[in-house]
């Protein structure tokens, strides 16, 4: 039985159509698009395709999406950088999709903001079942692009980071970390927390979490001149003080 067609793409923002969930595919073979569009119409789904990921991000912007459904081997720029991208303005979930069964693409998949991982070729049954999966979980808050806590002030989108107007140098491990932090100031974050958000579920080790933020708050302490502003709360986790 032939798939569904895709519904055209949406040229303005507008609401979801007779309450069904919107999802977008972003794929650029054929194949696939229509594979993945069929199983999340039997989803519910009102489903539209882009084919590739700046198509994708532009259609993103004006139509708000329940569930995005992202290809890795984009033309042009690949799925975690439009999965990247989409995190500073969209708080839909995000199925990351590729042909590398690799531990390393899901862990970057997970720290760019993907809610799952799904790897070519799937079953219909496989695809249904994972998004069925993340649409019972609630939406991730939507990506402040700015954050400040005291001196310090956190460029989401940009990736970059400063400290009473001087930009700080980080590593792209410590630049997660404290974009995690400061995503809710004042509040305790668990290890296990920092761990998912910056290496993915099931990493492993927690201790690494230690490790880093102490790196992290070295550089802090250099760069203000005074006690870092993150505190330890022992048995728990850490927390990003506002005040300076």
């Amino acid at each position: 039985m032939p798939a569904p067609a895709p519904t055209a793409l949406p040229t303005r923002t507008r609401g979801i159509a007779a309450g069904r969930p919107t999802a977008l595919v972003i794929e650029d073979a054929e194949e696939f698009a229509r594979l993945s569009s069929r199983i999340l119409a039997g989803c519910g789904f009102e489903v539209h395709v882009a084919r590739s990921g700046e198509r994708g991000l532009d259609v993103a912007r004006v139509h708000d999406f329940d569930l995005l459904l992202i290809d890795v081997a984009l033309p042009g720029m690949d799925g975690f950088e439009v999965c990247r991208r989409l995190r500073t303005f969209t708080d839909a979930h995000v199925v990351i999709v590729t042909a590398h069964d690799s531990e390393v693409e899901k862990v970057i998949g997970f720290r760019l903001g993907a809610d799952d991982y799904v790897t070519k070729p799937y079953s219909p049954v496989e695809l249904a079942a994972r998004i069925r999966a993340v649409r019972r979980r609630p939406r991730a808050p939507r990506t402040d692009p700015v954050r400040r806590a005291g001196e310090i002030v956190v460029d989401v989108a940009g990736r970059e980071a400063s400290v009473a107007g001087a930009p700080l140098t980080l590593t792209r491990t410590e630049f997660d970390l404290l974009s995690a932090l400061s995503a809710a100031p004042g509040r305790v974050r668990s290890r296990q927390e920092l761990q998912e958000d910056v290496w993915g579920d099931g990493y492993g080790d927690l201790r690494v979490v230690d490790v880093h933020i102490g790196n992290l708050r070295r550089k802090l302490r250099t760069a203000l001149g005074a006690p870092d502003p993150i505190v330890t709360v022992r048995g728990t986790g850490y927390r990003l003080e506002t005040a300076p």
